[in-house]
């Protein structure tokens, strides 16, 4: 059985007082047996939420890592830097990084590397544009940003890698994929990742990322190969991130 994960992805949003509201929620939340959580604030609010966040279920994790561990890179941070703070996760790849700060695929790499380092489980964001996916290329997208990274990974590497699909044109848009779409990409991941380790294949996490919300998490956490979440918007509502949590048991 694999682990589910809901993680959320606060991006460039929050404050002290929500850091602080998620903590006293899920103090006291009742969660599925076996369900990780994750939350993704920013990086000045790692040190808050490490003390808001002490004796819930909920697991710190960082939106980006510079791939080294020092140096005159002013406005970056490192994975040893984020291990000071309780960091477990790191995303890598997400679409908004490869976007809007033209991250490419050896960046990504470099960056989940960085991650695999200092001991952080780097989730691999990927995913396929409205136009890719028009022009039916969304397999060959997300096949390739899938395997750049992990056909250059040694075995014991891929084995600690989750990945989330996050197709692009889902994203902060309102528009979902139906679960139907999102099991067959999630689908063709695991198949490729049978490729190289037919147990690995069976033991990846695979998380949708595409404005999953209270609504319809059920439904999508539903499918065979989606094994979690990578919730944006509904993140920084409590109840809403915390319905979605209850939705994965």
């Amino acid at each position: 059985m694999r682990t589910p994960l809901i993680a959320g992805n606060w991006k460039m949003n929050g404050s002290a007082d929500l850091v602080g509201a998620f903590g006293r929620a899920f103090a006291e939340a009742e969660l599925p047996d076996g369900l990780e959580v994750a939350i993704f604030p920013p990086f000045p609010y790692l040190e808050s939420a490490r003390r808001a966040f002490a004796g819930t279920p909920i697991d710190l994790g960082a939106q980006t890592l510079n791939p080294l561990h020092s140096g005159a890179h002013t406005g970056e941070v490192s994975g040893r830097m984020l291990c000071e703070f309780g960091v477990r996760y790191a995303l890598v790849g997400h679409s908004e990084r490869r976007q809007l700060y033209r991250e490419s695929d050896e960046q990504v790499y470099d960056r989940l590397l960085a991650a695999l380092s200092v001991d952080l489980v780097p989730v691999l964001c990927v995913g396929e544009t409205l136009e890719e996916r028009d022009a039916g290329r969304t397999m060959e997208v997300v096949l390739r940003q899938v395997g750049f990274v992990m056909s250059r990974l040694e075995p014991e590497q891929r084995s600690r890698v989750v990945i989330a699909y996050e197709p692009v044109w889902a994203i902060g848009t309102g528009r979902t994929a139906t679960p139907e779409q999102a099991q067959e990409v999630m689908a063709a991941i695991r198949d490729y990742q049978a490729s190289f380790d037919a147990e690995l294949a069976s033991a990846m996490r695979l998380l949708y990322g595409g404005s999953m919300n209270a609504g319809n998490a059920a439904e999508l956490l539903s499918q065979p190969d989606i094994d979690g979440g990578l919730v944006g918007g509904a993140s920084l509502k409590v109840d809403d991130f915390l319905a979605i949590c209850q939705s994965a048991g």
